[in-house]
């Protein structure tokens, strides 16, 4: 018998189209992978093993499941979204415990592309913190169990790096889906603003945060990608049963050209940590120059380049960061919020004002745009070292968290200051054996492109899919 877990999304959906296997055989045995190993990952908030069943029959039944691009797909999705029959918890236990309606579009563009969601998965309470524990659950690196797996997207991303599922959804708002990708070995893409829908919690942290995949390979997130955007990022939608479909490459470049073929792209190769007083550790340092190397091989052109990274923007991203968490919390019942969130919230409110306006994030962006004009795309380290320690972190001190925070990604936030698409890459390991990644940048409308470098990399130096749990 056909063993459906470590499969792709696109192997899975081509195998489900042409009959080999049921959605239902599919989606039972990432079920009983889920009871074997959650109890070690702490993926799941909650499983939805009857319920997936039953729609996994309701897929198989379906008139059009030939054309279903994710047909009999299992998903995960991230625990801030709604999914229709169960609870949005968002990581708090002060949020309500009421089964939502409707699900969030992204879930019903999946589900009407075929997926069926397994259940949701754990984030840090209201999706703050770049580390996944809380009142719900404990979300630990499948290929490091003693480090966290990283947030707010942990989750989701644990989920699919042991294998649970081939894909889940998660979003980003100052790195949520990029951080836990490049902790456990995952792509993602962090899409630019309007090409997936957002509505994430209280006006997507002022427009920074984007929903994503969370995936094992470059094929399964452009898929996932596409069916997310609806077919509006990059040119089409693949077809169905056509796993080498790729959308046109979009962009402004004048080097821009259509997915496959050989055009040169402009690279810039920086190793600075755009956060003053972060240190980027030598893994990190090495990955990025092997993807330099990689790339430069591949006939693109890389030069040494920093963006001109604002000397305040540390503060930018800490006001936007802590406003965001101060909107989201309004309403809620704050003796039933952990202290650090009631930290981050209260300092949020004195600059929901200044933050809103937009100012800070324009002025950001027209101060990098003239980089953006000389080089297609920026590469740089994906983290600046290695996941914390699994501890409690959401008992711990305010400060303690942001330092621990800071001091480990701090490559992620000036992207969503801008709204500029931006990817985790894995490339290389960590001498635990844990996977290393890079980041890749591009100016709006460049998901197709970084896609298209993403895989190049990928077939020139592949990477393991899914940890070894057994």
């Amino acid at each position: 018998m056909t063993n459906w877990v470590g499969r792709t999304a696109v192997e899975i959906a081509a195998a489900v189209r042409d009959k080999q296997v049921t959605p239902r055989e599919v989606v039972a045995e990432h079920l009983a992978r889920i009871e074997r190993l959650d109890g070690r990952v702490g993926a799941f908030r909650t499983v939805r093993t009857q319920a997936a069943l039953r729609e996994a029959d309701e897929v198989g039944a379906r008139g059009d499941l030939a054309e279903l691009p994710l047909a009999g797909v299992p998903v995960a999705v991230k625990d801030n979204l709604a999914v229709r029959g169960e609870s949005t918890r968002n990581g708090s236990a002060a949020t309500p415990d009421a089964p939502a309606e409707h699900d969030h579009v992204t879930v019903a563009r999946l589900r009407a592309a075929g997926a069926v969601v397994v259940g949701l998965t754990n984030v840090p309470e209201l999706c703050v913190f770049g580390t996944t524990e809380g009142v719900h659950g404990t979300s630990r690196n499948p290929w490091d169990l003693s480090r966290t797996a990283g947030g707010s997207s942990g989750g989701s991303a644990a989920a699919v790096a042991a294998g649970m599922v081939p894909i889940a959804l998660g979003n980003d708002g100052m790195g949520s889906l990029r951080i836990p990708a490049a902790n456990c070995g995952l792509v993602t893409i962090k899409p630019g603003r309007g090409v997936v829908p957002a509505g994430i919690g209280e006006g997507d942290w002022f427009g920074m945060a984007e929903n994503g995949p969370l995936a094992t390979t470059v094929a399964d997130a452009r898929l996932m990608l596409s069916v997310l955007a609806d077919g509006g990022f990059g040119g089409v939608r693949p077809a169905a049963g056509d796993a080498s479909a790729t959308p046109a490459t979009s962009g402004t470049s004048a080097t821009s050209a259509p997915s496959g073929t050989s055009a040169t792209r402009r690279i810039a190769l920086s190793l600075r940590s755009p956060i003053a007083g972060a240190v980027v550790t030598k893994p990190y340092v090495s990955a990025a120059r092997e993807a330099a190397g990689l790339l430069m091989k591949a006939g693109h052109q890389v030069r040494r380049a920093d963006p001109p990274y604002p000397q305040s923007l540390g503060l930018t991203a800490l006001a936007h960061w802590t406003a965001g968490t101060s909107v989201d919390a309004r309403g809620l019942d704050p003796r039933l919020l952990t202290r650090r969130t009631r930290v981050h919230a209260a300092l949020g409110r004195r600059f929901v004002g200044r933050v809103r306006s937009g100012s800070a994030r324009e002025a950001l962006r027209r101060r990098l745009e003239p980089f953006f004009d000389e080089y297609d795309v920026l590469l740089t380290p994906a983290l600046a070292r290695r996941s914390p320690r699994v501890v409690p972190w959401h008992e711990r001190g305010w400060l303690r968290n942001i330092a621990a925070n800071s001091s480990y990604s701090p490559m992620t936030p000036p992207w969503n200051l801008t709204g500029w698409p931006a990817m985790a890459v894995p490339l290389g390991t960590l001498p635990s054996g844990a996977p290393c990644a890079v980041q890749l940048v591009g100016r709006p409308g460049a998901e197709a492109e970084l896609l298209d470098l993403a895989g190049q990399l990928e077939r020139m130096r592949p990477w393991e899919r899914t940890a070894p749990l057994g």
